[in-house]
């Protein structure tokens, strides 16, 4: 393959599932993508949109009902499943898990397309698997079994498998759904560390939405059977994720990139203040129903002080009252 040619190439795709030899249900399309060594792309899209149909398409597990994919030049409909295999490494949702599996056993099972139904390991094929271990941080568990890893542990063996298979492409299906907040930031940072640094193309479906805005090299915004591709930031900027995503009750801010709830307003206050106090105190006045303005209402919130040492004074007909409970604020505006 060529410097700068894309390593996934998508023409034309028709996504979804044959009925017989009458056709079939279309899911999405006619897509055409591309995608290049070194990035991570994230695949996001309203629950139902077909990002798994789209996700199985391009791995070969699932034909396609138009269209071409081609990977580093090759038509995937082309290749034989062994041929696949070394081009293409998938990490599903669901865990590997099994009682009789060790944790370095399974991630020498990612060198099975290249080793055959032997199995029978070179000292490369044991680099390959070592710099999977060292990559993904998993050295400390290896002896130990699946069934006792946690899953963000079992998620990261997955991940190194797909690593000692050692394909230009990675595609992982929903990776951080089982796993807790910070262990889903480690392994989105993860990914893309690796994207870059081992120049793999990485391609994700995810729910995380803030993540993938700040992890992404592209997203590939799927809704209504389209696919729309760009930078995290253009697509905020062009309203294309806000669109994708209105729901009643639940905005965007395009200021902060984060999905907020949309509360009845029952008052208007006025707050004064900046930092990280004044932050959160405006949080929690939008919970309890408070518009928070810059102009006088009647009603005015001065907030003052360190967050380990804050002062809230309520001043409303000419009467100041101060607090240090921002739980006491809320009491007294009720």
């Amino acid at each position: 393959m060529e410097k700068g040619q894309p390593l996934l190439q998508i023409n034309d795709l028709v996504v979804g599932y044959r009925n017989g030899k009458s056709g079939g249900r279309q899911v999405a399309g006619p897509l055409s993508l591309s995608m290049h060594a070194g990035q991570l792309i994230c695949l996001l899209g309203p629950n139902g949109c077909g990002k798994s149909t789209l996700l199985r398409s391009v791995a070969g597990l699932q034909p396609v009902l138009q269209g071409t994919i081609e990977i580093e030049g090759e038509r995937l409909d082309k290749l034989s499943p062994p041929h696949i295999a070394k081009k293409i490494s998938l990490v599903l949702t669901d865990n590997v898990r099994s009682g009789n599996l060790d944790v370095h056993a399974l991630i020498a099972l990612g060198r099975y397309p290249h080793t055959g139904w032997l199995g029978m390991l070179t000292q490369k094929d044991r680099e390959i698997i070592a710099l999977a271990i060292e990559r993904t941080a998993t050295a400390p568990f290896l002896s130990r079994k699946l069934d006792s890893l946690s899953d963000g542990e079992c998620q990261k063996v997955m991940l190194a498998r797909a690593l000692a298979q050692d394909t230009p492409l990675i595609i992982l299906d929903e990776p951080t759904a089982h796993l807790d907040l910070p262990s889903r930031i480690q392994l989105m940072r993860l990914l893309h560390q690796l994207a870059k640094e081992m120049n793999k193309a990485i391609l994700i479906s995810t729910h995380e939405l803030d993540l993938a805005l700040q992890a992404a090299d592209q997203i590939w915004l799927m809704s209504e059977g389209r696919v729309t591709t760009g930078l995290p930031e253009e697509l905020v900027l062009n309203g294309a994720f806000q669109h994708a995503f209105d729901k009643d009750g639940i905005l965007f801010d395009t200021a902060t990139g984060t999905f907020k709830l949309q509360h009845t307003i029952h008052h208007k206050i006025m707050l004064v203040g900046d930092g990280t106090l004044a932050f959160w105190t405006k949080r929690a006045l939008l919970r309890h129903g408070y518009l928070v303005t810059d102009e006088p209402t009647g009603l005015l919130i001065t907030v003052t002080g360190l967050p380990e040492h804050p002062q809230w004074v309520i001043s409303k007909n000419n009467s100041h009252i101060s607090y240090t409970q921002l739980a006491d604020v809320l009491a007294a505006l009720l």
